[in-house]
């Protein structure tokens, strides 16, 4: 496309602006800064000091809107997977502006859309338009009119996201960037050692450098992951209906928030982590805020249902997957592995059959054995098995 024919009018130039603008200062300010700090003499006139102060306020920055953003915008106002006392919103409301990524309102209204029609044209950041649109392109520029908002009547009855969603651009610059400064000053003033002759001006620009910018940077780029990422990288165990993976990387820089196929099938859940062992501290914070009466009717999807996923899917793709590795085999070796062949297709129709029965079980509410669940885990093992049992044959047939 030449330039000349490029839809300017399609630019969204305070966003790209602020976005492009952040970023580049932070691949090149920020660094330069530090390494300019790093080799000034003690006694200078402009050498920063509190930097153990700068670091842990970045850290605590860090935290608070990313946070705001998963426990707040995500799953509390898009998803309402759990009720949160006026503390709590106040706390994401604040911390969530301060990410600079719009309002809770809009956030929540976008995000709604997308789990209503993922993968569509309607979806806002539709991942088959491309990696770069679903990551940041769809804030650069506009397809098509933005929509009413018509899906957040909830929030708008909620005097605090209102009160928010009016002034988020000016509760985002003070939270996000002139309360780290004025701390950085504060600690320079009051901590550090008078005999240092410490300027702090630097003090506070340090701070905003480094917990203002830097960490509005990383956080958005998190966010942004999951919508790119998570939606091309990673495993689909509960459903291959959308593109959503499940991805434990993204998990560890999103607080929680990678494991999207599971999160796609069920969105109400309070928890995007549903195994013990997988990365969601945005999960243990609802549950730890519940016990001290900070949130409460958290939702959480039943043991049966989330098996019952897991079989169906497992079902749908065993077939397929085996007859895709015995075609790579050589005929000798298809002939020993035979038994393993079929063995493998009578349990997708028994993953079939079983997922049904634990469905309707789910339905109708009628409680499963913890034994069932034992025996039913054991079977996705089973077919685990096959398949690695097949990929070792085709790996010892290949060479």
């Amino acid at each position: 496309m030449k330039f000349k024919n490029f839809p300017i009018y399609r630019i969204e130039w305070v966003t790209s602006s602020f976005l492009i603008g952040t970023a580049l200062l932070s691949l090149t300010v920020v660094p330069w800064f530090l390494w300019n700090q790093f080799n000034l003499p003690a006694d200078a006139a402009n050498k920063v000091h509190g930097w153990g102060f700068i670091w842990a306020l970045f850290v605590f920055y860090y935290y608070a809107t990313g946070f705001g953003i998963t426990l707040g915008y995500h799953r509390l106002f898009s998803h309402i997977s759990f009720k949160a006392k006026w503390p709590v919103k106040v706390f994401v409301l604040l911390f969530g502006a301060a990410s600079f990524e719009n309002s809770a309102l809009d956030w929540s209204a976008d995000h709604r859309i997308h789990h209503k029609h993922v993968d569509e044209d309607e979806d806002p950041y539709d991942i088959s338009k491309g990696f770069f649109y679903a990551h940041i392109g769809w804030l650069l520029f506009r397809l098509k009119p933005k929509p009413p908002v018509t899906n957040v009547k909830d929030l708008q009855a909620d005097p605090l996201v209102m009160l928010q969603h009016r002034y988020v651009q000016w509760i985002g610059a003070f939270v996000g960037f002139v309360v780290p400064a004025a701390l950085g000053y504060a600690y320079a003033v009051l901590f550090v050692p008078a005999e240092l002759h410490a300027n702090p001006w630097m003090t506070a620009l340090a701070a905003f450098l480094v917990a203002g910018l830097l960490r509005t940077v990383i956080v958005q780029q998190g966010t942004f992951c999951i919508n790119s990422l998570c939606h091309m990288i990673g495993r689909q165990p509960y459903s291959t209906d959308h593109s959503a993976r499940d991805s434990g990387l993204v998990a560890l820089l999103t607080f929680g928030e990678g494991y999207h196929n599971y999160h796609h099938e069920f969105q109400h859940d309070y928890r995007n982590g549903v195994k013990g062992w997988q990365f969601d501290p945005t999960k243990w914070i609802i549950w730890t805020l519940s016990k001290v009466g900070l949130t409460e009717d958290l939702r959480r999807v039943p043991d049966s249902r989330i098996m019952a996923a897991e079989l169906k899917e497992k079902s749908r793709t065993l077939g397929r997957d085996i007859d895709s590795l015995a075609a790579r085999l050589d005929a000798p070796t298809r002939e020993v592995k035979a038994k393993t062949i079929t063995a493998a297709h009578d349990l997708a129709k028994e993953l079939a059959i079983r997922a049904e029965a634990l469905k309707e079980a789910a339905t109708t509410k009628a409680e499963v054995a913890n034994e069932t669940m034992v025996e039913l885990r054991a079977l996705l093992n089973q077919a685990a098995g096959y398949l690695e049992t097949l990929r070792r044959a085709d790996a010892g047939s290949a060479a």
